[in-house]
């Protein structure tokens, strides 16, 4: 492990080093916003709720394709955690052990889920939901345990959670057996907990992104300082086609990846709206692959296209993914004051809820509230740079 190194050309000058990691930061930024399109709805268009997968009969399309863009927010998270703590580990100076700081931040991350996310969401604790906060701590800690194995075995120990978990849809506990909280919290969401006083609900089970973290620790080696650009983004270029490749084969033939096959309808549009329709919770293969496959193609584009992006766009993406925790714990709460203080207005128009006519309306107030939130986004990041400050880096 103390050995991974890169066998490529190295050399690499300044801006291409750069490059490399705005990149991350970039991709960090485009999710955080698509993100933020998802709990817009969340808040104010909850009354046209979406099931898990969708139900393609009911839900119109501008509301599936949108909520369909959120989904490749977690897998990317997720998958540059783990990319980001093999950077950790890989400074210039040379090795260093990512275990301690991964098992801070993950139990951060942990408490931070347990107490101001779940606040954040309902402004009350009598629910409390584990949901990607959580999954990423966990994740973190289990990446902890096992960062001391050579890279190798951690890809494929990724690999096998990630393509194989699938196959174990079939295995199911009901309430009150021995093994319903251990297998809630890792493969099938629901309650750990239902009393008067507080509930708690497993709702992102976590086994699929331990997986996906521990790939993108083993594909750190592709933003090492050592890599060249070229070979870096050769290999972008073919993990997205590849994901994209084999995601057609198995779901086309409906022949591995997802519970529910997908079937012709009535038109173009519903037939690819099924095509499409994955299991998030917890994500399938096919999920991840679309997802992961996207993520790879858009990372090529960041780090190759500048002329594509724009040096403005990108600067503003940067600052959005340079500082993700404080923007989403700023996000939420923005969302919470603002809900609160709509309905103290307006009141309530959608039996217990606040909401919105039309899905055009989530994506005014998603602009507006990404105006408004860039600010002290930026100033953020900025400060997270220069200061000494050990907690700042945690957010």
């Amino acid at each position: 492990m103390h050995s991974d190194r890169v066998t490529v050309s190295s050399g690499m000058d300044e801006p291409v080093r750069r490059s490399r990691i705005q990149s991350i930061d970039a991709m960090r930024g485009i999710v955080m916003l698509i993100m933020l399109i998802d709990h817009v709805r969340e808040r104010f268009y909850l009354h046209m709720q979406v099931s898990d997968p969708m139900n393609i009969e009911t839900t119109d399309p501008a509301l599936f394709w949108t909520r369909m863009s959120a989904h490749v927010c977690d897998p990317t998270f997720v998958f540059l955690t783990g990319l980001s703590a093999w950077l950790y580990a890989h400074p210039a100076t040379g090795w260093r052990s990512p275990a301690g700081f991964l098992f801070k931040r993950g139990l951060f991350l942990i408490a931070l889920e347990w107490t101001l996310v779940t606040f954040s969401w309902m402004g009350t604790y009598h629910t409390i939901y584990l949901q990607v906060i959580w999954a990423i701590g966990i994740s973190m800690v289990v990446l902890a345990a096992l960062c001391q194995l050579p890279r190798q075995w951690l890809l494929l120990i990724g690999l096998a959670i990630v393509f194989g978990h699938n196959a174990l849809t079939p295995i199911q506990f009901e309430p009150g057996e021995w093994g319903y909280t251990l297998w809630t919290i890792l493969h099938d969401r629901g309650y750990l907990l239902r009393s008067d006083v507080i509930n708690l609900k497993a709702s992102y089970p976590v086994l699929p992104w331990i997986g996906v973290i521990l790939v993108g620790y083993a594909a750190g080696p592709l933003f090492a300082r050592s890599a060249s650009a070229a070979w870096r983004q050769r290999w972008l270029l073919g993990l997205g086609l590849g994901c994209l490749i084999l995601l057609l084969v198995l779901r086309g033939w409906n022949i591995y990846g997802e519970t529910l096959p997908w079937q012709v309808q009535a038109n173009a549009l519903q037939t690819a709206m099924d095509f499409v329709n994955f299991t998030k919770y917890p994500p399938s293969l096919s999920f991840l692959l679309l997802t992961l496959g996207i993520m790879f193609l858009v990372l090529r584009v960041l780090e190759t296209s500048r002329a594509v992006v724009g040096s403005k766009l990108e600067a503003v993406l940067v600052s959005f993914g340079s500082a993700p925790m404080f923007f989403y714990l700023l996000h939420l709460y923005s969302l919470l004051v603002i809900y609160s203080i709509a309905v103290a207005i307006f009141g309530l128009n959608h039996g217990t809820l606040l909401g919105v006519d039309h899905i055009a309306w989530v994506w005014l107030i998603t602009v507006l509230l990404a105006i408004v939130l860039y600010w002290p986004t930026r100033w953020f990041g900025r400060f997270k740079q220069r200061t000494q400050m050990v907690w700042v880096r945690y957010l």
